[in-house]
């Protein structure tokens, strides 16, 4: 079976959601975008119940979740919806497809039919990851995701993703060393998040600076 790797579906999302963001203005929670860009991919974990790539990964279905987010919060729910449906829309249309988008209206699968393992789509993958990472360091995204904040918790997700690197062939090789490296950084956000949580109550008067800066959003 051909499937997209999670360096794919991580910088995919955080792309397609950053740039969204960007356009609409509006601020951006950073481990909400990376969780929801693999999230689809929790039927791995209901096979029992439902088949891979599908009513997860139907866009029908992102919609109808998000439909009291958009009444909510407007466009600013909109780099979410956006991270979501990539996931199907383009990480696993393009790798092998058999995709369900249009689930529960058609159970037939779409997709491009392109091998993940091939030369082309390991290439596409790692030019997003490159490009992802760019991003993050002029936008100082990575520093952002170091600040404690309580949704770098939500990075125990994608990074559960990234462990398939582990495993001797369940990842090309040249997609081995960006997972090591995403599952470094987002280790890193998660431990932040437990030291602050953890570690013992501190007062600190106004004059004595405050270790972890308080998080802003990009």
């Amino acid at each position: 079976m051909n499937n997209s790797f999670a360096v794919g579906h991580i910088t995919f999302g955080y792309i397609t959601g950053k740039t969204s963001a960007k356009l609409l203005k509006t601020n951006l929670n950073l481990p909400l975008i990376l969780t929801l860009s693999v999230l689809p991919d929790i039927d791995l974990f209901l096979f029992k119940f439902t088949q891979h790539r599908g009513p997860t990964h139907s866009l029908i279905t992102a919609l109808i979740i998000f439909i009291p987010f958009f009444i909510i919060y407007r466009k600013k729910a909109i780099p979410y919806f956006i991270a979501l449906a990539q996931h199907s829309l383009i990480g696993d249309y393009i790798g092998g497809g058999d995709v369900q988008l249009l689930w529960p209206i058609t159970h037939t699968g779409f997709g491009a039919g392109l091998d993940m393992r091939s030369l082309t789509s390991v290439s596409i993958e790692l030019a997003m990851f490159l490009t992802a990472i760019t991003i993050m360091l002029l936008q100082k995204d990575i520093h952002t995701l170091f600040r404690p904040h309580k949704t770098n918790l939500l990075l125990i997700i994608p990074a559960t993703t990234l462990l398939q690197a582990i495993l001797p062939t369940a990842v090309p090789s040249p997609l081995k060393l960006p997972s090591y490296f995403l599952l470094a950084i987002f280790s890193a956000a998660i431990l932040a998040e437990l030291y602050q949580t953890l570690s013992p109550k501190t007062e600190f008067s106004p004059s004595r600076p405050v270790p972890f800066p308080a998080r802003t959003e990009t």
